[in-house]
Formats: structure tokens, C-alpha cells, sequence
């Protein structure tokens, strides 16, 4: 937990748009040195000319999170620039859906190069930089939060590669949180599991590279991509209010970070269903006319 922003470091992946643009607006406006990150240039130069208007430290940085180079290179400049920051936020992603068994090659490495690798690669690098400051310095306090999903908390049909993504985001943070608990009580970790937030993120295609091109898309592909787009787009929780709790969370050392905490019932249900040994249980309970329309949809 951080328990004053002023004048500290943020590292933020995907800070171009959504949740990481919200972040880095909230931590201007608490002085803080920003290191803004997005594999977006127009979106990134546009976010470092708000916040340099702030008058806050900007380091702006156009990397590609899954690239290990790129991201050592981003760490080198954060050490030579600022030291080490105090609060990592790995929030980068991409979506991605249709029946998992149509997902190709391709798409499995963007989904998981974004959404796992980007994460790995933020807590490889720079957890040991905090580590390092945490020692030499009692009054250091750190703190990094990765963005999951409430897809990294169930297993909604038709978009099985976001799922496996998600979860591995989970269960990566989860176990950082512990590692760090046995060795430090300076630095701890949060994990941001959002339902359905207007971010843009179902427009990540839009920064897909050349080399993992898509096939053409099967047609439960396109039938995920027209459902995540209408729910993503009704989304009545914004991008700021998710923005806000991030920093709370950081400021009281919470660990689970939650946009609609009413989701929470399908994610006790799936693990009442796992301790009792039961078959994963109907996603659409609590919403059965999804279900019907996808699978009509699907057999159609």
C-alpha cells in the first residue's frame, strides 16, 4: 500500500485509453511522475500532452508489452529517469472470443502475449528494481496491481482465449501477493478483475500486429465480437470510477478490485460447484435469454 502519491513514481501499460489513461490522470492530479506505456503512438503522444499540462514528470514510451526486449529496454529508462517506481500498474490487453477450439495459432500468441506475457514481464522486471529500493530504503513503499478480469474468476462460453488469459492473471497475482508477503512488508499487490467497462478494449484489434494476423474470422468469432461489443458498449460503470478504486485499493492495501461486485454471485456459484464435486454450472442463470440467443445463434 501507498499512503501518499505525491511526488512517487506510476508505471502504467495501456495508457493510452481506458483504465490506464484514467489512472494516469488521477495520478497527475496527485503529482506524481508518470511513465506512460502504449503500443498506440497517437493515443500515447496525446495522453503525455495531458498530463505534461498537469506539470508532473512524464517518460512516454511506445512498447509492444509481450516483446522481453522492449520491456527490459522500458525498465533500463524507468531506473535511469526515476529510480524505481512505486506503483507497477500491468494493465495492458486485448480481446479476443469465439469457440475455443477456432481460436488459431496466431491468436493464442497475441491474446496471451498481451495479456499474460505483458503482466509477466512487468512483474519479472520491475519487482526486483522495488525490491532492491525496499532494502536500501525502510520508508519505500510499493505496491503493483494487474489487470485480470472477471474472466479470470469464470468461464463464459465462446470466449475461451480471454478466459485462459484472464486466468492466468489471477493466479499469477495471487501468488505474487504471497511471494511478496514472505519476503518484504513494503511492497504488496492487487489484482483488478472488471466486468463489462467502456475501455475500448473490443476494438483491440485495431493494434493487432501484422505478423499474428487474424484468419478470416469463423462465424462464432463474429458472433463474440458482436456481443462483447454491445456489452462493453452498455456498460453503466466507467473507466474513471474503475480508475479510482485502483488507487484506493492501492492506498488501503485491498487486494481483489472489483467494477460490479454484484458478478461476484456466478463466481461463488462456480466454486460452490468445485469444492462439491458438481459440473460447471449454466453461466446465464441469471440471465437465461443470453444463453438461448447464443446457442441459437451457434447452431444456427
Amino acid at each position: 500500500m501507498i499512503d501518499n502519491f505525491k511526488g512517487k513514481t506510476a508505471v502504467l501499460t495501456g495508457a493510452g485509453s481506458g483504465f490506464g489513461l484514467e489512472c494516469a490522470r488521477i495520478g497527475a492530479k496527485l503529482g506524481m511522475n508518470l511513465v506512460l506505456v502504449d503500443v498506440q503512438q497517437d493515443a500515447l503522444d496525446k495522453a503525455e500532452a495531458e498530463m505534461s499540462v498537469e506539470g508532473v514528470q512524464v517518460l512516454a514510451r511506445k512498447v509492444d508489452v509481450s516483446n522481453a526486449q522492449a520491456m527490459e529496454q522500458l525498465a533500463a529508462d524507468v531506473q535511469a529517469r526515476f529510480g524505481a517506481p512505486h506503483f507497477v500498474f500491468n494493465n495492458a490487453g486485448v480481446g479476443a472470443g469465439g469457440l475455443v477450439w477456432e481460436n488459431s495459432v496466431a491468436d493464442w500468441e497475441w491474446v496471451l502475449g498481451v495479456n499474460l506475457w505483458g503482466v509477466v514481464h512487468g512483474v519479472r522486471l520491475f519487482t526486483p528494481m522495488m525490491l532492491a529500493a525496499a532494502k536500501a530504503d525502510p520508508t519505500y513503499q510499493g505496491h503493483i496491481v494487474n489487470t485480470a478480469s472477471m474472466a479470470g474468476l469464470l468461464t463464459a462460453p465462446n470466449m475461451g482465449i480471454y478466459n485462459v488469459s484472464k486466468h492466468a492473471v489471477v493466479s499469477l497475482t495471487e501468488t505474487l501477493y504471497q511471494d511478496l508477503q514472505l519476503v518484504t512488508d513494503q511492497i504488496s499487490a492487487s489484482v483488478l478483475c472488471p466486468y463489462f467497462v467502456p475501455t475500448g478494449i473490443n476494438q483491440s484489434h485495431r493494434n493487432r500486429p501484422t505478423e499474428l494476423a487474424a484468419d478470416k474470422p469463423t462465424a462464432s468469432q463474429l458472433i463474440g465480437q458482436a456481443q462483447n461489443d454491445k456489452a462493453v458498449g452498455s456498460g453503466k460503470v466507467s473507466a474513471t470510477e474503475v480508475a479510482q478504486k485502483v488507487l484506493d485499493a492501492v492506498a488501503t492495501g485491498q487486494f481483489y478490485i472489483y467494477s460490479h461486485p454484484h458478478a461476484l454471485g456466478n463466481v461463488q456459484s462456480r466454486m460452490e460447484a468445485m469444492v462439491q464435486g458438481l459440473n460447471p454450472p449454466d453461466p446465464f442463470a441469471a440471465k437465461p435469454e443470453i444463453g438461448v440467443k447464443l446457442k441459437a445463434a451457434l447452431r444456427g
